[in-house]
């Protein structure tokens, strides 16, 4: 994919159309038809989903087949990037992070056995970067379509 490619996908994939691609997205087999589409995303009319629904076909992301959209293609843009999809979750990259530091705290705090300097500066590091990965992944999850 070129970088004029990506300067249109990046245009074009915003509000409603980016709503559209993130269900697809997180649909089990990224198949869905303008009618569920409309129902899930609670679209006035089945013309506003199959105009988004249009716009991917036409950014080449999605294929019409009998009547309903498949998609072909991912790309990672805007908001998306900060996500990883595990099956048919998308979840914020941090969250690997935020559990893994917050284990480690976990471990620190139950084996914790005098109070030293070293300990403190332990704790006070663990605390600190855990409550900032815990932040940073609630702050991708409201920022989701």
């Amino acid at each position: 994919m070129n970088s004029l490619d990506d300067e249109k996908i990046v245009s074009e994939l915003k509000g409603n159309t980016l709503r559209v691609y993130w269900a697809l997205l997180n649909s089990r087999d990224g198949v869905m038809g303008v009618r569920q589409l409309q129902r899930q995303l609670g679209f006035s009319s089945p013309t506003l989903a199959a105009y988004h629904l249009n716009k991917l076909e036409n950014l080449e992301l999605v294929v019409k087949e009998r009547g309903d959209y498949r998609l072909v293609r991912e790309v990672k843009v805007g908001v998306l990037k900060q996500f990883i999809k595990l099956g048919t979750f998308l979840l914020p990259r941090y969250i690997f992070y935020a559990t893994l530091f917050t284990m480690l705290l976990i471990f620190l705090l139950t084996q914790l056995r005098e109070i030293s300097f070293c300990s403190v500066f332990a704790l006070m590091l663990g605390i600190l970067s855990t409550v900032i990965l815990w932040y940073e992944t609630i702050r991708v999850w409201i920022q989701k379509p």
